[in-house]
Parts: C-alpha cells; sequence; structure tokens
C-alpha cells in the first residue's frame, strides 16, 4: 500500500445508507451511540456523512445503489480498523454486546449498502502537502 503516514488505518468498512431527510438528530444520536461501540470493539474512527451534493448519475449514483426515495438523503459512513483481524473480532464482539440489541434503526437497513475495504492508497494532504 502506498501511504502517506503511519496513521493509516489497516482495513476499512464502508457504508452507504438511505436516512430520512427529518431523521438527522435521531441517526446522529444513533451513530454516536454506535461509534462508542465500534471504538470499545477495536475500530480507530467512525465517520458519518450527511449527503449534501450527491448528483444523480448516468448509469449508476449513490440514490440508486440504496433505492433513495422522496424525503430521504443518502448517507456515507466508514469505519477504520488497525487491521481485518480486528474488524472482524470487533464486529462479533459488537453484534453480542448488549448496547447493539433490539435498538431502532433510523434508516432502512435492507436499503443499507456495505462491505470491507483493504486500503490500498491512502495520501493525507495536510499543512505543507
Amino acid at each position: 500500500m502506498v501511504s502517506g503516514d503511519d496513521a493509516t488505518p489497516g482495513y476499512v468498512d464502508g457504508c452507504l445508507t438511505p436516512v430520512p431527510a427529518d431523521s438527522q438528530d435521531a441517526y446522529l444520536a444513533f451513530s454516536a451511540e454506535s461509534a462508542q461501540v465500534f471504538r470499545d470493539h477495536g475500530a480507530l474512527r467512525v465517520v458519518e456523512g450527511w449527503g449534501d451534493d450527491v448528483p444523480p448519475g448516468k448509469h449508476t449514483d449513490y440514490a440508486r445503489a440504496v433505492d433513495l426515495r422522496d424525503g430521504e438523503v443518502a448517507c456515507y459512513s466508514w469505519i477504520e480498523w488497525p487491521s481485518k483481524d480486528v474488524r472482524d473480532s470487533g464486529w462479533q464482539a459488537m453484534m453480542a454486546d448488549p448496547r447493539m440489541a433490539d435498538r431502532a434503526l433510523p434508516f432502512d437497513g435492507k436499503r443499507m449498502v456495505y462491505g470491507g475495504f483493504t486500503p490500498i492508497f491512502d495520501r493525507h494532504m495536510g499543512a505543507g502537502a
């Protein structure tokens, strides 16, 4: 992997989620609670992005990927892990964590798109870059 510094995660989970536009506060609260559980089980960083400039594409796009409906926003999220092994054990532990049981989802989880990725390029563009 090509990296710009030593803080590059060893593994990343990415998610694209349809969220009702009027549920941003509920989504943010859910995300904050979930992020703590992820961190407690080894995640390095959790980022949630609220779509505000997500244009339609000619062949495919974010909206079609999650069957976005009127009144919904496409949210893009990622979770950084030190390694795939930590991610795999972290997810297993998290699914057994009582804080994750019986939680109401502020989004349609059936239309969420997600996957795990091994970083192959990472270039941080901080000051002086």
